[in-house]
């Protein structure tokens, strides 16, 4: 029997909500504490992330924005001491449920790092399909099609389609981070989360991450932690506050950044601290 491209996933998306009230949400966090051991750095978070939309994560250094981020995909419980109390649904499964297998959620939401991380010993190709075959996808021309695709939707196969055997980490920054982007594109994800994707990249190089989360967002749900405001105010739809592990402001970026309802807020946007 030929296999399809979509076997990867195993399972068939979940039916979403049919409520008028929940159907544009594909996350939904409800009071979710999280932590490394005795140490509290999330509080009570609660936050409804809208489907095909761009939402940033801003607030200085050590609020808890990466914590968060990690929390989305399960990735946080990794980390030894780790824990999180609350729900967090993807759309209508709440991913800590203890019959959810977190190995399908990471494959549902992927991560892309604030360092660019190919994989050193394999070429730009290999990058893109080792997650195709780790998942048994043998298919070759199936293989084939998902990586050019994953290239074309990351803005960076016209510039290594004649030299796909070269390794990954001869691409310079810019590009590794898109080829990164480009390996998590190959699961077929609902949701990318990116932490600071620009920090260590030049300004002409962040351009063109910026250029395709506005595209991706098209398909895709992406979160995005930044420490630039002026970048969250280009790329998100949506803009979550957070200041001591604590979720301040949340709404439409244009409000948070124009009219935001927070004295705290207002100083941290104006640049009164951070």
């Amino acid at each position: 029997m030929e296999t399809t491209r979509f076997e990867i996933l195993e399972n068939p998306p979940l039916q979403k909500s049919r409520s008028i009230i929940t159907e544009s949400f594909k996350l939904s966090v409800k009071n979710l504490d999280a932590g490394y051991n005795n140490k509290k750095i999330l509080k009570n978070i609660n936050l409804s992330i809208k489907e095909n939309s761009a939402t940033a994560f801003i607030g200085p250094s050590g609020c808890g924005k990466t914590t968060l981020l990690r929390c989305l995909n399960r990735m946080h419980e990794l980390t030894p001491g780790a824990y999180s109390k609350g729900e967090i649904r993807l759309d209508k499964t709440n991913i800590y449920d203890q019959k959810v297998n977190p190995v399908m959620i990471k494959r549902r939401i992927g991560m892309v790092f604030q360092k660019p991380n190919p994989f050193p010993t394999m070429s730009i190709y290999d990058n893109v399909a080792a997650g195709l075959k780790l998942n048994g996808v043998k298919d070759k021309n199936i293989i084939n099609e998902i990586v050019i695709e994953s290239l074309e939707s990351a803005g960076l196969w016209k510039e290594v389609k004649d030299e796909l055997n070269k390794p990954g980490m001869s691409l310079s920054g810019g590009q590794q981070q898109r080829l990164c982007i480009a390996r998590a594109l190959a699961m077929h994800p609902e949701v990318i989360l990116m932490d600071e994707p620009t920090s260590a990249l030049d300004p002409t190089a962040s351009t063109k991450i910026e250029e395709l989360v506005h595209e991706l967002k098209k398909q895709l749900t992406i979160v995005i932690v930044t420490h630039n405001l002026q970048q969250a105010a280009r790329v998100s739809d949506y803009t979550a506050f957070m200041y001591l592990g604590n979720l301040i402001e949340y709404g439409e970026t244009k409000q948070i950044f124009q009219m935001p309802t927070n004295e705290l807020t207002e100083r941290y946007i104006s640049g009164k601290f951070g």
